[in-house]
């Protein structure tokens, strides 16, 4: 064992650890940056084993790239941020891809058959990656249409589409140097087709698990490619990447109650919800027009309430809000009432998301309560105050069939006696499905900035 396999162990150990620390939100920000530190070392150990930092074009590469990512990472929004790990992950796969196609096109007489085999391979999932990533991120960000879109036939298409690059590698793993050019133009083409056919399908609730999925493609790819040019460092990066993913991905299907193949056929496709009786608040149960609740008010509910559960949702880390959570949170402690946080799998869109940002601004991790744990309690809660979420604690999820956020585990706010919702507005979340917990005459609405509701809401119970 050489010194660059020894190097590439221990930086593979070193991301692992990472990773591990990234579990805790006491430890995350650590965990990110040993992380980080870890692949720029990894990025100068190839540079100086490989013979090539002398070559100045790549420090520029570097440098081009340090602050891209930079200003990227200081300018985006919280609320974009899902969009821009989706085109992060693109990004990846088609590195891997220029560099499988690269090598194709330079070396390929002096390649054997596995390098042949895996450079195709990873044209494929590279590709694949970056088109279906580009897509996904375009459906966050509301720039293509967030229903699922399914063409007629598709799932003969995209079994047709398989079944040509699956000759194709054959062709370009097994044919001469000139044919091995045609055929990596054409799987590039035909890959970067399929890509976008397996990701429009997708419904805009179901994107994140999609986000996920296509991370651990970019990692797969990655991997494939360090097979392609014998560099185990690549390898083993890019598995960690692709497990990693492949973890979340499962975590996230599990919590928005989704088989991954449901997720990828688009099977739960949106309807029109417009005067479904199945989102309508029901008779004797909480039920009600928005008009009831005007006579309801949310300060005075908060300095009666003994129990207060607080759910925070991705509306809070836009507006930032995590800081007067904290503050409405020791007042009511202070005032002897007995508060804890309810929080979802998939808040925020990210496992962990809603954690990071309530440990940033030291709630106690103790005070923090995952749905299944907290669930039973919400029939015995005075008052809960929903903080920018909307699709985790939507009641359509147990009523309304058909529909994209059926069957997902929601928390169950709607049982408890009050509620008080500091949402921008009542629109849909990702889900597109309306959320009829706002009609019920037991709920508040208070919308607007979540920083500023809430900021002001502490200030009327103090």
């Amino acid at each position: 064992m050489g010194f660059y396999e020894v190097v590439t162990i221990v930086l593979a150990v070193v991301i692992l650890y990472g990773i591990k620390l990234m579990s805790s939100p006491k430890t995350a920000v650590l965990g990110n940056r040993l992380g980080a530190l870890s692949m720029f070392v990894s990025v100068l150990v190839v540079l100086f084993y490989n013979g090539i930092a002398d070559v100045p074009v790549l420090w520029l590469a570097v440098l081009l790239g340090a602050i891209i990512g930079y200003l990227m990472a200081m300018k985006v929004a919280m609320i974009q941020m899902p969009q821009m790990v989706g085109l992060f992950n693109g990004l990846g796969g088609g590195a891997s891809a220029l560099v499988a196609l690269v090598v194709i096109f330079e070396t390929y007489p002096e390649m054997g058959l596995f390098s042949r085999f895996t450079s195709q391979l990873a044209l494929v999932v590279g590709w694949v990656t970056l088109s279906g990533s580009l897509i996904a991120a375009g459906k966050l960000d509301r720039r293509i249409p967030q229903q699922p879109l399914v063409i007629k036939g598709h799932n003969v298409v995209n079994a047709l589409c398989l079944l040509i690059l699956g000759v194709l590698v054959a062709a370009g793993s097994f044919g001469s140097a000139a044919a091995a050019v045609v055929v990596s133009v054409l799987v590039t083409l035909l890959s970067l087709g399929f890509g976008v056919l397996f990701a429009i399908r997708v419904g805009g609730a179901d994107m994140p698990i999609t986000i996920s999925l296509l991370n651990s493609y970019s990692g797969l790819a990655g991997a494939i490619c360090g097979l392609t040019i014998g560099d185990p460092l690549l390898v083993s990066v890019g598995a960690i990447v692709g497990a990693a993913g492949i973890i979340l991905t499962g975590i996230m299907c599990r919590a928005m109650n989704r088989s991954l193949l449901e997720v990828l056929n688009g099977s739960v496709a949106a309807v029109n919800l417009a005067g479904d009786s199945l989102l309508s608040p029901a008779a004797g149960e909480n039920g009600g027009t928005a008009e009831s609740e005007k006579s309801l008010d949310a300060p005075s509910l908060l300095k009666e309430a003994q129990k207060v559960i607080i759910v925070p949702g991705y509306g809070m880390a836009v507006s930032q809000a995590q800081w007067q959570v904290k503050k409405l949170l020791d007042v009511l402690e202070s005032q002897g009432k007995e508060v804890k946080f309810a929080i979802h799998p998939v808040a925020g869109r990210m496992p962990g998301h809603m954690n990071v940002l309530l440990a940033e601004v030291d709630v106690p991790y103790d005070r923090l309560y995952e749905m299944e744990a907290i669930n039973p309690e919400f029939k015995d809660t005075d008052v809960v105050v929903v903080i920018g979420a909307c699709d985790v604690v939507n009641p359509a999820a147990i009523t309304a069939e058909g529909t994209p956020i059926y069957g997902m585990p929601i928390l169950r706010v709607d049982e408890a006696k009050y509620v008080v919702v500091c949402n921008m507005d009542t629109k849909p979340g990702y889900s597109g499905v309306p959320n009829p917990l706002y009609d019920r005459p037991n709920v508040v609405l208070l919308q607007g900035d979540a920083a500023e509701t809430v900021e002001k809401l502490t200030r009327e119970i103090q």
